[in-house]
């Protein structure tokens, strides 16, 4: 099995594993702003736009909407991992999917593109 990245510290914040796969790529393109796609078997997205959220109130609330063309598809919370790097938790929803997508956007290694991780815990025998 090939080795997973360790992200956002999963590994240490639960025994769990995790199946993971970039279903999006992403650039910086303002402050706090980003663009690029998603892809997967069900979906093909591009010009999707993730835009910092103007009127953020409380402390849940979301810091970011995700948007393709005119239609909101989603939300995303900035977070922080073990490690201290910053990072954007998102929801996406959309009447066509039969479930709601959770993923994160992490920097990559590069400095200048991310990259969106879908990850789906996987059971264990003993759960």
């Amino acid at each position: 099995m090939p080795s997973r990245p360790q992200w956002c510290g999963l590994e240490a914040q639960t025994s769990r594993s995790y199946d993971m796969a970039t279903i999006g790529t992403f650039k910086k393109t303002g402050t706090n702003e980003f663009t690029g796609e998603i892809i997967t078997l069900s979906v093909q997205a591009k010009g999707v736009r993730i835009i910092p959220e103007a009127k953020a109130n409380g402390e849940n609330a979301p810091s970011h909407r995700v948007f393709v063309g005119r239609a909101e598809i989603g939300a995303a919370w900035t977070k922080r991992s073990n490690e201290g790097r910053e990072y954007l938790g998102l929801k996406l929803d959309d009447p066509s999917f039969t479930a709601p997508i959770f993923a994160n956007l992490f920097d990559d290694e590069d400095g200048e593109s991310y990259s969106l991780i879908w990850s789906r815990p996987s059971r264990r025998n003993s759960d």
